[in-house]
């Protein structure tokens, strides 16, 4: 059983407003990313501090357990509230966050019995769009942060991580969508853009 982890406790400063509740084609960018991987488990929760914001949301709303901590706290709020032993995570800013490559992701965790189970691009690590072994992660995160650390992938020394990259991430991805995070209205009107075009393709092909 698997827990789903939707970060949206971001400040969002380059948007000039919470990125969770800005409308998109029709529902909150936070619904979107909801829809878009709840199959792939039987929890699912929303970590936020300010839950005030978010009283349509019908799923658990879970405040940072160390306030002040950044993106790594966030990571240990997810791991410290899951219920289940392996956890996907994700950023609520995500528009086209992708189900089928975090299911691959989750699959080759257990199958090769690691710790993390992350994509790896050029530009680096995509930690929230990722899958943790609670039980290795979660010790490793609260270590990382006694020690004061912020980076989010500090304590990937700790555990075993296995990456996805190249040509394995194209399988999945090969528009380069997956790890889009929206953080200016530009990007937010250009991502509508682009989902109505891939769901106008997506219908065209469907209908052949």
């Amino acid at each position: 059983m698997f827990s789903i982890a939707i970060q949206a406790g971001g400040e969002s400063r380059r948007m000039g407003q919470d990125k969770a509740l800005l409308p998109f084609l029709g529902e909150t960018l936070l619904v979107r990313v909801m829809k878009r991987v709840a199959p792939l488990g039987e929890e699912m929760f929303v970590t936020t501090n300010h839950p005030e914001r978010f009283t349509d949301i019908r799923v658990p709303l879970v405040q940072d357990e160390l306030p002040g901590m950044g993106a790594l706290g966030g990571l240990y709020t997810a791991l410290s509230a899951a219920r289940y032993p392996v956890v996907m995570v994700v950023a609520c800013d995500m528009p086209f966050v992708n189900p089928e490559l975090l299911a691959e992701a989750r699959e080759r965790l257990i199958a090769n019995e690691v710790d993390v189970l992350i994509p790896r691009t050029k530009e680096g690590y995509e930690p929230f769009h990722a899958v943790y072994r609670r039980k290795t992660c979660l010790p490793a995160v609260h270590k990382a942060l006694q020690a004061g650390e912020r980076r989010l992938i500090s304590w990937f020394p700790q555990v075993e991580v296995l990456t996805l990259s190249g040509d394995e991430l194209l399988r999945y991805d090969p528009q380069g969508l997956s790890f889009w995070n929206v953080n200016t209205p530009d990007e937010l009107r250009r991502a509508e853009e682009l989902a109505v075009e891939q769901a106008r393709k997506d219908k065209s092909g469907s209908n052949r």
